[in-house]
């Protein structure tokens, strides 16, 4: 299994020209020690934060298992997830990162739950949902998101300490139908006009980019992208109930 997620992701990432591996470790790891040590951190040693280092990797290792979660690797998506490293980092930090991760997974199983165990606790919750809207927008690059890959997000969800409303919530955002503007706003199609601009209050709230100013610029795009759903969502009950 290990040299199956190794050949996707090799795939994926040595495709491109990237930097000698001297520059990709000092770029990725100075001050962290060797990359011996420093798989060590990402996956065991407790931090009392995420270094850029360890999110960059981690962020990777979930998105390498959203795109398996069908059996099949799928162009749009490994190209959806290249596109956001190299407009995040640049395209030579962003070959430095596929680097060292090939280099981490030929030698270790991907685990969510330990992957998740080591974010949960050292990143807040709003960067949290954002990371999950980000798998979210892995598996719907390909214009649809399989029941394979919502069950693999609910999974690390789960890990992550998503609320249970607060994944229905981000997952509505990727399905069209007469429930989504509901379960965006997290509320019941009984929810009364007042409780309609309530939800909306609290939602605005939870999802306002402002939240993750601490989070890259493409990062925040696309929390961006969440707060126009709920935007959304709001506008079209506004015309469904008449207020």
């Amino acid at each position: 299994m290990i040299r199956w997620i190794a050949a996707i992701i090799g795939y994926m990432f040595f495709r491109f020209p990237g930097a000698i591996i001297g520059f990709l470790l000092g770029s990725l790891f100075e001050g962290m020690g060797n990359s011996r040590s420093s798989a060590r951190t990402l996956f065991n040693q407790p931090r009392k934060e995420v270094s850029p280092a360890d999110f960059e990797l981690n962020l990777l290792s979930l998105a390498s298992i959203v795109i398996k979660a069908d059996g099949k690797v799928n162009q749009s998506e490994l190209d959806y997830v290249r596109k956001y490293f190299v407009q995040a980092y640049g395209k030579e930090h962003a070959n430095a990162s596929f680097k060292v991760f090939n280099e981490i997974v030929k030698k270790r199983e991907i685990s969510a739950s330990k992957i998740a165990s080591f974010l949960r606790p050292r990143m807040r919750y709003e960067s949290r949902l954002q990371m999950i809207h980000f798998l979210f927008s892995i598996a719907n690059a390909d214009g649809i998101v399989s029941e394979n890959e919502v069950r693999e997000i609910h999974t690390i969800s789960q890990f992550l300490g998503i609320n249970i409303r607060d994944f229905e919530s981000i997952k509505a955002m990727f399905f069209k139908n007469p429930d989504s503007a509901y379960k965006i706003l997290e509320i019941d199609r009984t929810a009364t006009v007042a409780e309609i601009k309530k939800a909306y209050r609290t939602m605005v709230k939870k999802y306002h980019p402002d939240k993750l100013q601490h989070m890259d610029e493409v990062y925040r795009s696309g929390a961006e992208e969440k707060f126009k759903k709920v935007q959304e969502a709001y506008e079209q009950l506004q015309k469904e109930k008449g207020f």
